[in-house]
């Protein structure tokens, strides 16, 4: 059951880029409180462009929200900025990874907590809470980000939002590029942190098979409007996945 207002309420949202037509078309989702919700849809599906609604970086790339309203634990987001949204709890890792190349794997740890302002010694303890879920990082923590691996880049970025304590994340194809048994590996971190710390995950991806074994619900897109909706396991189990994403939905919805 759907509470009356839910942790992230996304109600018939659309957006824009520049002078270009409607990239997302009355998208609706709800995420309740210590949920994996996962946004599923090919390539233009939109589900990068719904991340950024929520998390208030359209303006970034010249975009727009156009429509609908977006809600942060019954809070309009409207008139927030990205800062206050990362203040208030919601964080997102950006498709492709973005660390900072001349920084130290440590040092980019360390800018995302600079909006907390913490003490020294509540750094050193969200580093070592870093280090703890990747203990890879621990290994590579004076390397200089830029000349790590891809799986390694992909820990950082993770690990420098979660140093902002946020409740919700939104990852952005975390999988993309990396060998299976890295996305295996950060994968079951991220179960671990909802599992255990009671963070709630919003997660783009492609890959539907991969994150439909760890998500609790999904939403699936298809050029800017949610054409399937309901709980993972059914949707895995629906068959009606591979129709969309060869560009067979028929654009009904069903929940």
């Amino acid at each position: 059951m759907t509470e009356a207002n839910p942790f992230l309420d996304v109600a018939a949202i659309e957006a824009s880029y520049g002078q270009a037509g409607l990239a997302l078309r009355g998208v609706s989702l709800t995420l309740e409180q210590g949920a994996i919700v996962a946004l599923l849809g090919p390539n233009g599906a939109g589900k990068s462009t719904t991340l950024r609604a929520i998390s208030n970086l359209l303006g970034a790339q010249r975009g727009q929200l156009r429509g609908g309203a977006i809600r942060w634990r019954g809070e309009t987001t409207a008139r927030l900025d990205p800062a206050d949204l990362v203040r208030r709890g919601i964080v997102q890792v950006l498709e492709g990874r973005h660390v900072f190349g001349q920084l130290t794997v440590e040092e980019n740890l360390k800018t995302g907590a600079f909006l907390r302002r913490p003490s020294r010694g509540q750094l050193a303890a969200d580093l070592e809470r870093v280090y703890a879920w990747f203990p890879r990082l621990r290994d590579r923590r004076s390397a200089k980000a830029g000349l790590t691996s891809g799986g390694e880049q992909q820990m950082v970025a993770i690990g420098r939002a979660l140093m902002t304590r946020p409740t919700l994340v939104l990852l952005d194809e975390p999988s993309m590029g990396l060998a299976p048994i890295v996305v295996g590996e950060i994968f079951e971190i991220i179960r671990r942190l909802n599992r255990e710390e009671g963070v709630s995950f919003l997660l783009a991806e492609q890959s539907a098979n991969l994150v439909l074994d760890y998500a609790d619900r999904a939403y699936v897109l298809e050029s800017g409007r949610v054409v399937e909706s309901g709980p993972a396991a059914n949707l895995a189990a629906s068959g009606r996945l591979g129709a969309i994403y060869l560009g067979g939905a028929n654009g009904s919805t069903r929940h």
